[in-house]
């Protein structure tokens, strides 16, 4: 019986880390493309039938190379923060990359993860760059399937995780898009979506919304996670001119960029879906965020507990 290879192309951050996981379980063998193999190694390499492979996607010969003998790739590359040209270059260009390589090495089957809100006419330019890249696959002739998840959290995520830092260290937070909406989903989840895909033959063209059984208000969750800390702090919603105000400042500060005017232009628009989660098709239902959020935001976190005996050896 011939054995699955699957190629994983962004797949050794956050998100990757929990898809790999969930292939690695599946009778298949993992590529996974890094540009940084020595950084992943640790947490991936030790995955059975698994492979991290150092190599420039965004090469094209590099790319024909890395998904030769493979039978389906999951692409997965997303930037939050950039300019135009960086947003086009990380959706649209390597997507289109990514294309060409699949018809030149004969790769039929392609999982696409995108974004919830992805729309070529957008307010932001990452929501545009990535509707424009899911026109181009849907027009690829490849047996796609496109899964547009809500905000994703779960341990190591950069969404609740950077609020819970964010109220440890402030008396008070500024909130842009305080009442957007999101239906956050479980990391986990959409492995098991991207691992249901690669098995059902059906959900080959089809574009699927996945999102939690819950909505949400984005001060909702910062409240929420400020009550799992047990740092509850006051949060002022900000009119869009000091929101935008606010993110020209946090373009220009050194180190991480922790939000932008492009942010806060997606913030525009909700981050729900009028469509439920596609139990049907996948199998199974979403996970409530108070079921994960706790384990790793909660006061009893193993590190949180430490840091409080240290504070009261005064260490």
């Amino acid at each position: 019986m011939h054995e699955q290879r699957i190629c994983l192309i962004g797949g050794s951050g956050f998100i990757g880390s929990y898809i790999a996981e969930r292939l690695a379980e599946q009778e298949v063998s993992l590529t996974i493309a890094t540009r940084n193999r020595d950084r992943h190694k640790s947490s991936l390499i030790v995955l059975p039938k698994t492979e991290l492979v150092s190599t420039n996607v965004h090469h094209p010969l590099a790319l024909q190379e890395l998904l030769a003998g493979h039978d389906a790739v999951i692409s997965m590359v997303g930037i939050l923060h950039g300019s135009r040209k960086q947003f086009e270059t990380a959706h649209v260009d390597l997507l289109d990359k990514i294309i060409a390589a699949c018809h030149k090495q004969g790769v039929r089957r392609i999982i696409h993860i995108s974004a919830l809100g992805a729309d070529p006419h957008g307010p932001s330019d990452y929501q545009q760059t990535k509707g424009i890249a899911e026109q181009h696959l849907r027009d690829s002739r490849l047996e796609w399937t496109i899964l547009r998840p809500s905000v994703v959290f779960g341990r190591g995520d950069s969404f609740l995780t950077l609020f819970a830092g964010l109220l440890d260290k402030l008396p008070l937070l500024p909130l842009a898009g305080a009442g957007t909406r999101f239906a956050p989903i479980w990391a986990d989840d959409l492995a098991r979506a991207v691992v249901a895909c690669l098995q059902q033959p059906h959900t080959i063209g089809q574009s699927l919304d996945l999102t939690g059984p819950a909505s949400y208000t984005l001060a909702e969750l910062v409240a929420y996670v400020g009550r799992l800390r047990g740092t509850v702090r006051p949060v002022i919603p900000l009119p869009d001119t000091l929101a935008m105000l606010q993110a020209g400042l946090m373009e220009i500060l050194p180190g991480p960029t922790l939000m932008s005017r492009d942010n806060v232009r997606s913030l525009g628009v909700d981050n729900v879906s009028p469509h439920p989660f596609p139990s049907a098709v996948l199998g199974f239902s979403p996970t409530p965020l108070e079921v994960v959020a706790p384990q790793y935001l909660g006061q009893d976190e193993f590190n949180l507990v430490l840091s409080a005996y240290r504070r009261e050896a005064a260490r």
